[in-house]
C-alpha cells in the first residue's frame, strides 16, 4: 500500500492538483477528442456522470460516488460489470491496483466495467496511466477547472512513476 503523506510529500502534492494532460475548461469542447479515442478510462463522478450524460460510454469508469465532497448517486450506471476497491484518501492500496488490472484485462473482451471504490479514487488516475496500454485516453476532472484529457504515452508513463515513486511504501 502506498501512501501520500502531506508532511514529507508537499512538492508531490503541488504536482498532482497541475493536470496530467490537456485542460479542457468546458467539456463540450473535449468530445470530438474523447469519441477519437481508441480506449477510455474516466476517473471520477463528474467525469463519469458528464461522459453518460452526452451518451459516451468509458470502457473502464473508477467512481467512488462522491463529487466535490458530496455524496452522489449513480443513477445512470450502464452495465452490471461492477467491481468493488477499497481505497483510503491519500493512498494508493493494492486492492485498488489489483481491481484497476482486473478490469483492464475484463475489458480485453469489449464490455464497460465500473470500479466502485470505497474510500477515494482521486489518485487512481496513476495506477491506470502505468497500466494501461499506450492507445489509452484517460479522463479525469480538474477541480473547479475542467477536464482534464491525457493520452497514455512514454513522457505520462514517466511522469506517473516519478509521482508514484515519491509516495511512502507501508
Amino acid at each position: 500500500m502506498l501512501r501520500l503523506d502531506s508532511e514529507l510529500n508537499n512538492d508531490i502534492i503541488l504536482e498532482l492538483k497541475k493536470p496530467l494532460g490537456k485542460l479542457y475548461p468546458n467539456f463540450e469542447d473535449a468530445i470530438g477528442e474523447i469519441k477519437s479515442s481508441k480506449f477510455l478510462i474516466s476517473v471520477g463522478d463528474a467525469t463519469f456522470f458528464n461522459l453518460i450524460e452526452h451518451e459516451l460510454y468509458p470502457n473502464l469508469a473508477i467512481i467512488d460516488n462522491v463529487i466535490q465532497r458530496k455524496n452522489h448517486n449513480h443513477d445512470v450506471i450502464h452495465t452490471e460489470n461492477i467491481l468493488k476497491a477499497n481505497n483510503p484518501a491519500g493512498y494508493i492500496t493494492d486492492d485498488l491496483w489489483e481491481t484497476i488490472g482486473k478490469a483492464l484485462r475484463l475489458c480485453d473482451n469489449g464490455e464497460c466495467y465500473v470500479i466502485d471504490v470505497a474510500g477515494e479514487e482521486d489518485l487512481a488516475v496513476l495506477p491506470c496511466i502505468l497500466m494501461a496500454s499506450e492507445d489509452t485516453t484517460i479522463l479525469y476532472g480538474q477541480p473547479n477547472e475542467g477536464l482534464v484529457i491525457l493520452n497514455v504515452s512514454d513522457n505520462t508513463i514517466k511522469k506517473a512513476q516519478t509521482l508514484i515513486d515519491a509516495f511512502i511504501e507501508e
